[in-house]
């Protein structure tokens, strides 16, 4: 028999290292996440979301990134050009 707690225990004890090294940089993640989230990852969280297995649960990152790269800016006719059951094949 194991004392009470101790799977708990051993458990954060191995999880002090990486949560030592979030707590250091968390700052700066929570920025990346934020700013990850408004973009790329908001679209397509939508387009699974939103879609089925007929049309798709993916937006065209490809699309997206080479719009970005031309300059497009970033709206919702962008976003909605993007999403599967929009696509052309």
């Amino acid at each position: 028999m194991t004392f009470p707690g101790a799977l708990t225990k051993t458990i954060e004890e191995m999880r002090k290292a990486k949560i030592r090294a979030w707590n250091e940089s968390k700052q700066g993640s929570r920025a990346w996440l934020a700013g990850n989230m408004m973009t790329e990852a908001r679209a397509g969280f939508r387009a699974f979301n939103e879609g089925t297995k007929e049309t798709g649960r993916e937006i065209d990152f490809i699309a997206l990134r080479q719009a970005l790269a031309q300059g497009a800016p970033w709206t919702d006719e962008l976003i909605e050009s993007l999403m599967p059951w929009r696509r052309t094949s």
